[in-house]
């Protein structure tokens, strides 16, 4: 009975000082000025550290944090930037102590990838950073739309096409993420990826403008496809005869093609100067990287009208 009572005894003294420890932890941060140096605000700067000091005040802790990293980078960004040195880890232990705020990941993201002076201009810690949160917030579509955004601005089309398209299938997320996937797929020269998730934008979608979205790209990426093939024809033919041909006719008067070839619109291709081959009708075929005549400007609205 006395040994029971001596081993409470124990815990309530550690209890009490540890709950005095966290309180006091809690203070000292809060009172750390908003234009601290990195050794005063990252004094102690393990998180896995600094949950065990806490005693479970990860939540008020991490609004500190948050709070003195929105505080810091707003006096770094009046005084015209500069090389942003605490952002990354003042971002990493707020998400640490709370994986759960998601506006730090939404910020953070854009402003790790941001050039200096507008950022730190660190892509990669953006992309660790809202990993990280996509690990701990799996359903939140919103993340996965700020990853792909960071890779498109890296021009990794690739991998922001798969960040739009795992967005794209949770649930209660925004449609445009399937066009953005086909989109950046498109862009990053992965036409068959593009064309199936189009494909697929198409079937599962009700709105008409959409589906005519959907149609022109994949136009689009057939016209690609036809270009490079008959550029490919075209400079066989000249290999074998040392010129171009004047036209399509002539290549088909000779036996080298069954027809003229035909856009997805069903109008003939042409051939230009050099051969290069282009379309009839570029303002009817939006989206087009290739086979636009040359000095061919978009008209200000495309024609977009869903397949027949």
């Amino acid at each position: 009975m006395i040994r029971s009572r001596q081993v409470t005894a124990i815990a309530s003294t550690i209890l009490v000082c540890s709950m005095a420890s966290a309180a006091l932890l809690l203070h000292k941060v809060d009172q750390v000025p908003p234009a601290a140096t990195l050794q005063q605000m990252l004094y102690i700067s393990s998180p896995k550290l600094l949950k065990r000091l806490c005693l479970g005040y990860e939540g008020l802790l991490a609004d500190i944090y948050w709070t003195r990293t929105v505080q810091y980078f707003g006096g770094k960004h009046s005084q015209g930037g500069g090389t942003y040195k605490l952002l990354w880890p003042l971002l990493n232990i707020t998400t640490q102590l709370d994986p759960h705020l998601i506006p730090a990941y939404e910020f953070g993201g854009t402003f790790l990838t941001a050039k200096q002076p507008e950022g730190a201009g660190d892509p990669g810690k953006a992309i660790e950073l809202v990993q990280y949160g996509t690990q701990n917030n799996p359903d939140n579509w919103r993340l996965y739309y700020d990853l792909a955004f960071i890779y498109y601005d890296q021009k990794d089309y690739r991998h922001a096409a798969e960040a739009f398209l795992r967005g794209s299938q949770l649930p209660n997320t925004h449609p445009f993420l399937k066009i953005m996937a086909a989109q950046m797929a498109q862009h990053g020269g992965d036409l068959e990826t593009a064309r199936m998730m189009w494909s697929a934008t198409y079937r599962t979608t009700h709105d008409k403008m959409i589906q005519a979205n959907a149609t022109a790209h994949l136009r689009a990426i057939q016209v690609n496809e036809d270009v490079t093939a008959l550029e490919r024809l075209v400079q066989a033919w000249r290999d074998r005869t040392g010129h171009f041909p004047g036209t399509f006719t002539e290549m088909v008067s000779s036996g080298w093609m069954r027809g003229i070839p035909l856009d997805p619109l069903r109008h003939p291709y042409r051939l230009e100067y050099g051969g290069r081959v282009v379309v009839s009708n570029p303002d009817d075929l939006p989206f087009l990287d290739k086979g636009l005549p040359i000095g061919h400007i978009p008209s200000a609205v495309p024609k977009l009208s869903p397949a027949n």
